[in-house]
């Protein structure tokens, strides 16, 4: 076998590792490896771009992962052990076609008695724990520290500044997108009545004869829109989209006289008043559709003639509803990690971020009590498209106290975004990137998951390549229940492909994997799976 591939682990040979290879084990295979730069000359079809995060770069010329590869060639019929993967997001759809069948089932308790049954501290938690109540939107965080007067003179006038940059873009944004979809919306209908017919190109509009100086200005718009790639209808849901962003910017996120928490009851600043939320995670809002795609992603049901599949089979989803419209609470956080570990979870999936966090000390207590209990702590890294190795830049929840510090605990994983193009565009534009702060990159834009409503559609981000990896995790764990969190995360890094290409960044400089991750890789199943048979031979 090849290992030459792979990095060794902290404190082992690669001629360990060979060694170990003598023995039967549960995975064996030649492990992936890719020396090329060929980008993809086809078009992903319809299929293909639904999955192409389970594509396999060698094969297929595309960033995936290697899942379909992996069941494959490597798992075939097997099966490991169950995993509980707590999803700490807005909340899951727990009726969902594709997901429903997945969840995770509180063994101790019985559902609706209103009775703690199982003496966890929480009632009624049959499939997770809900700590928003029946709240979901919220402020920033830099606006309830305005709003509440949080924290020194120098966080507020920080909390200010942000403020003062965000909130008059958004008032000014709002009312220009609800003007450009009134005007697009308007000319679209105009000209499908014009030519009598539902659906039209290009062409199309290129051979109408304008009849009026008005309408040659909407037909204009049309065509600039389609020579932009996009279709209208399409074009007029992304508006729709912006608009119900900035709409939750001004009306919630940014506006300081909002409070978000009333219907909750506690002091979200207060760690010792604990007794709130309930024991129903399900969503509350046709609009909250985050957690439900993100855990799609992780553990959809495989090969169920259904929607999608999961990375990962022999996965439990346990939903805990601690992320609203706006930035999560510290104290949401703390707890909702503390009652994974409590209650089974190996696997956290945490796709949430924010950039003040004035009770983070919570956050760091609660991650080292889930390292305490072996539980691996997957991030995604944030959409802003920075270095977050720049000290101005932060993303909280994170695993040091403070830029150039040592790392508070080994069970963390930072996930960064790939885009469907394979090449120097390869990362994501939005993806945050960092040397020591960035972990591995994963498929994570244009990502094909569960919605609300037992639908599937298409969201981009770090939250989408974050469950990648847990699913990723979440197999190994399975398969490899002896191997611990650390281990997951360290053959996780260790078995990514570190194809050998510049990556151009958003202000056009060209940087190697290995300059914007820790790794230098983008992760794979199929070589995570080979690495982690090795490492548990060895136990």
């Amino acid at each position: 076998m090849n290992t030459s591939f792979f990095k060794p682990l902290a404190g082992l040979s690669i001629g360990i590792l060979a060694m170990g290879c003598s023995s039967t084990g549960i995975i064996t295979g030649n492990p992936i490896s890719y020396q090329g730069s060929s980008s993809r000359v086809s078009e992903l079809t319809d299929s293909q771009a639904q999955r192409w995060g389970h594509l396999d770069l060698l094969q297929d010329t595309v960033p995936g992962m290697s899942v379909d590869r992996a069941y494959a060639e490597l798992i075939k019929k097997k099966k490991g052990q169950p995993v509980v993967v707590a999803v700490i997001d807005s909340g899951i759809e727990l009726d969902h076609e594709d997901l429903k069948e997945v969840l995770w089932v509180n063994p101790g308790e019985k559902p609706g008695d209103g009775i703690d049954n199982d003496g966890n501290g929480y009632v009624d938690d049959i499939h997770g724990y809900n700590f928003l109540g029946e709240s979901y939107h919220e402020q920033l965080e830099f606006t309830r520290i305005l709003r509440l007067k949080l924290g020194d003179e120098a966080l507020q006038q920080k909390a200010q500044q942000e403020l003062d940059s965000r909130l008059p873009e958004a008032k000014e944004a709002l009312p220009e997108l609800e003007q450009i979809q009134q005007f697009v919306s308007l000319a679209h209908r105009d000209i499908q009545k014009k030519l009598g017919k539902e659906y039209y190109s290009i062409q199309d509009l290129e051979n109408y004869r304008v009849q009026s100086p008005q309408e040659e200005q909407l037909v204009g718009v049309l065509i600039q829109v389609m020579g932009m790639g996009l279709d209208i209808p399409s074009a007029l849901s992304d508006l729709q989209d912006g608009i119900k962003y900035y709409q939750s910017q001004v009306a919630y996120n940014l506006n300081i006289d909002f409070d978000g928490r009333k219907p909750v009851g506690d002091n979200p600043y207060d760690f010792s008043d604990n007794k709130y939320g309930n024991g129903n995670p399900d969503i509350r809002d046709p609009e909250e559709s985050h957690g439900t795609h993100v855990a799609g992603i992780i553990a959809a049901g495989r090969n169920n003639k259904k929607g999608v599949n999961g990375v990962a089979q022999s996965v439990k989803i346990m939903s805990i509803r601690a992320v609203p419209d706006g930035d999560e609470y510290d104290k949401d956080i703390a707890y909702a990690i503390r009652y994974a570990a409590d209650n089974g979870a190996k696997v956290i999936n945490a796709s949430f971020g924010k950039k003040f966090s004035p009770n983070s000390e919570w956050v760091y207590e609660a991650l080292k009590y889930a390292a305490s209990k072996d539980v691996l702590f997957v991030h995604a890294a944030g959409n802003d498209g920075i270095n977050l190795d720049d000290p101005e830049n932060s993303n909280f929840p994170n695993d040091h106290l403070g830029k150039n510090n040592p790392e508070i605990v080994d069970n963390y994983i930072t996930v960064g975004a790939l885009s469907p193009v394979f090449g120097s565009e390869m990362v994501a534009s939005f993806s945050n990137y960092g040397r020591e702060n960035v972990d591995i990159f994963a498929p994570g834009d244009k990502i094909y998951s569960s919605m609300p409503g037992s639908t599937y559609d298409f969201e981009g981000g770090t939250s989408m390549a974050a469950p990648a990896v847990a699913g990723i995790a979440a197999l190994i764990r399975s398969f490899y229940p002896q191997l611990s969190a650390s281990q997951v995360k360290k053959i996780i890094m260790d078995s990514g492909i570190s194809p050998q290409i510049k990556i151009t960044l958003g202000d056009s400089e060209e940087k190697s994997l290995s300059e914007i991750s820790k790794s230098g890789r983008i992760a794979n199943l199929y070589n995570a799976l080979i690495l982690a048979d090795q490492v548990a031979k060895m136990k």
